[in-house]
This record gives structure tokens, sequence and C-alpha cells, in this order.
């Protein structure tokens, strides 16, 4: 069984929709952990729209589990991210313009630059993740960046809206995840994951991580955050 790990960006979404001080995502953190989630997910944005520096410094103290540090390969991340030390860094790629990540990361075409902030993150003692589509070239790109796990994005999967599509999004999350674990590197997965379509990717041997966010949320504004969250983990097992 995978372990779920929850995004909590989007209560500091709806925190920021006023700039006010509610709902607080350490608060929201501390509930998630109590109702069985095995970690903790933010993504520092460069824009900050959501998560701010005093959020993470606050949830890096209070954590139990594990936090996940979702962050741009760019330099002042870096700074912050060995600064602060979360348990895992995530490097995602990341657009000013986009509503959400979009794609995983292109370590084919910044072999250089990636290669560059995962040493600096590893100097400093961080275990670092790449947020990677199911494209086996990248995976061995990855690999060579010194990469010590992948998170696959699921987001092809989640958005297909065709079984056959939906099968062979599939297919392409599993031979991902066999090629990943082929080069000696751990998987994760991640990206459009809810309460409908979490199974069948639940089920993928390899799998040792799934991060869910909007989903979880979401369904807490309607029944609140330790159902939503106890719901996800039954789902995941």
């Amino acid at each position: 069984m995978p372990r779920l790990n929850v995004n909590i960006d989007h209560v500091a979404t709806l925190r920021q929709a006023r700039r006010g001080i509610e709902p607080d995502p350490v608060l929201a953190a501390c509930l998630v952990e109590l109702a069985g989630a095995d970690g903790i997910v933010v993504h520092l944005r460069e824009d900050r729209r959501h998560i701010q520096d005093r959020d993470l410094r606050i949830l890096k103290e209070v954590v139990k589990t594990k936090l996940n540090l979702e962050m741009a390969p760019v330099a002042h991340m870096v700074d912050i991210a060995s600064s602060i030390k979360p348990d895992i860094v995530t490097l995602v790629p990341e657009k000013r313009e986009e509503i959400t990540t979009e794609g995983g990361l292109d370590v084919l075409g910044n072999p250089e630059k990636i290669l560059g902030v995962v040493e600096s993150l590893k100097e400093n003692g961080l275990f670092v993740s790449l947020f990677m589509d199911p494209d086996s070239n990248q995976i061995m790109a990855a690999k060579a960046a010194g990469a010590d796990m992948i998170e696959i994005h699921t987001g092809g999967y989640a958005e297909a809206r065709r079984d056959w599509e939906r099968n062979t999004k599939l297919k392409e999350i599993k031979e991902a995840v066999e090629a990943t674990l082929g080069i000696g590197l751990r998987v994760a997965a991640g990206h459009g994951l809810n309460y409908s379509n979490v199974k069948r990717v639940a089920c993928i041997r390899g799998i040792e991580e799934l991060n869910i966010g909007h989903s979880i949320i979401s369904r807490a504004v309607i029944v609140g955050i330790e159902t939503a969250v106890r719901e996800m983990v039954e789902l995941c097992r």
C-alpha cells in the first residue's frame, strides 16, 4: 500500500483570497496527520500565491510525519530549502501564468541546470525527488542528475475521459514505474488523483507514495478535513 501525503496548498489559497489569517495551513497539517496521512506536501511558489515562507518555517517545526517541499529549480529556492531542511525536496517546473503545475520537469532540456540544483541540495543533506512525466528518457536523465526519487506525473491518466485513453495512460505510468525501479530510484506519483481514479494507481506495485491535494481539500470543504483524509487513506489501501 502506498503512503498518502496530503498537499495543503489550497488551504493557504483560501486564506490568501482575503490576505487574512484563516484558514491556517499549519492547523490543517496537524489535522491531516491526526487523520492518518503519512506526510505533508507544500509548494512554495516564486509568486507566493498560497504557501508563504512563514508557513514553511512553522510547518518544519510542527510536522511529525514527513514534510515534502515542492519548488522550482532556482538558486534562491535552493537557499530556502537548505535553510529549512524539509524531509524531501521535489523539484517541479513552474510558470507564473499557470493555474497549477503543467507537466513534468524537462531534465533532458536542462541537464546542467538540474544537475547543479540537485548537487547543491544534496550537499546540504537533502533528499531530492524530481516531478517527471512518465517518459523513460527523462527518467534516465533524472538518474544522471543525481535524483533519489521520481514522482511520476499522473495528470494524463487523471484527465483522460475515455476508457481506452485512461488504460493507455495507466500503462505508461506502470512502465515508468518499472523503468525507475530498474535504475535504482524510488517512486512516488501524483497530480490530478481523486476519489474516483486513485485506486488503479494505488495498486501499481513499486509506488511508495501518492501525493494528493486538490481533491482532498475540496472534499474537506464539504465533509471536514479529517473525514476527507481518512476516506482517501482507505482508498489507497
